[in-house]
């Protein structure tokens, strides 16, 4: 039987500790107008984060490439969902660009999920990835990638391309995975974890996995640890919990607001079951601070 979210559930107002400050450092200025210039599209604003007013006003940004429509229509996600346009041969410059002039010492670079493209936008990911070292060799290299289709020719090219750190988010519990990620499997995601770890080990290279959870979806707290355990048991040791909020009415709706208490308590169970690094809380997103993990520390393991 299909799972549902029953609209009724929504919890409308939201808790006192889901707070937002509003921009008043002029480097969030300074670095929308940078990005604004160089045409670039962020996840910060796409997906309408609730950190960006801090974020930016560190001159610290998630950059998204392959364009900002997806060919996915998650229920969490604000993401436009359109037919995506063609790729812009010159976005790797402009993204090596964009982290030189801010001086980035991590970068997170993600994407819409391309179906269209024969490789999923793979080669497109690879070519940003060698034209930020390029001109930012000390910079940390972080993706968050989608799935491929567990594509693993794709996932190779992007791996191959040496990012410090993959991620790829499993978003939710598997019982709720079907409504909440559309075209996505819960065992797929897993296996595209694993997969990129084994990968760079291969390729005699270090790269640390990392991956995501909402909650407030519905879920369930023993499903939470068998979603630890099963992220553990594919070699995850990077994870970062935080609270669904909804986008829009036409999205799926907070079931749950989780107290900050509650994610404290997860962030402890997590590093119990060997996560090297666990970032939780109700404003918590997959790149929120995400320079704090330092992959060099991350063993093959």
């Amino acid at each position: 039987m299909p799972v549902k979210i029953d609209p009724k559930l929504h919890q409308e107002r939201k808790p006192s500790w889901i707070r937002v400050r509003l921009p008043n450092n002029p480097v969030f200025w300074d670095t929308k107008g940078l990005i604004d210039d160089l045409k670039l599209v962020t996840v910060c604003e796409e997906a309408q984060c609730p950190n960006r007013w801090e974020c930016w006003g560190q001159g610290t940004a998630t950059l998204m490439i392959a364009g900002d429509r997806c060919t996915r229509a998650c229920g969490f996600c604000a993401v436009d969902t359109r037919r995506p346009l063609p790729l812009e041969a010159d976005e790797p410059d402009r993204v090596a660009e964009a982290v030189s002039r801010m001086k980035l010492n991590h970068v997170v670079i993600t994407a819409v999920a391309r179906d269209d493209l024969p490789d999923g936008g793979a080669c497109h990911f690879a070519n940003v990835i060698y034209k930020v070292r390029e001109r930012n060799p000390q910079t940390v290299i972080e993706v968050l990638v989608p799935d491929f289709i567990g594509r693993d020719d794709s996932l190779w090219i992007v791996v191959e391309a040496a990012p410090a750190i993959f991620n790829h988010n499993l978003e939710t519990v598997e019982r709720l995975t079907p409504v909440v990620r559309s075209k996505a499997e819960y065992w797929r995601s897993l296996k595209v974890l694993l997969t990129a770890r084994e990968m760079s080990e291969k390729m005699g290279r270090r790269c640390a996995t990392k991956s995501g959870i909402m909650l407030g979806l519905g879920e369930r707290e023993d499903e939470v640890l068998k979603a630890m355990d099963d992220l553990r048991d594919h070699r995850v040791t990077v994870l970062t919990l935080g609270q669904y909020l909804r986008p829009s009415p036409k999205h799926l709706p907070v079931v749950e607001y989780i107290e900050p208490a509650t994610f404290d308590r997860y962030r402890e169970i997590a590093l119990e079951k060997g996560f090297r690094h666990v970032a939780s809380g109700p404003l918590v997103r997959s790149s929120y601070h995400a320079a704090d993990f330092k992959p060099e520390l991350d063993p093959l393991a």
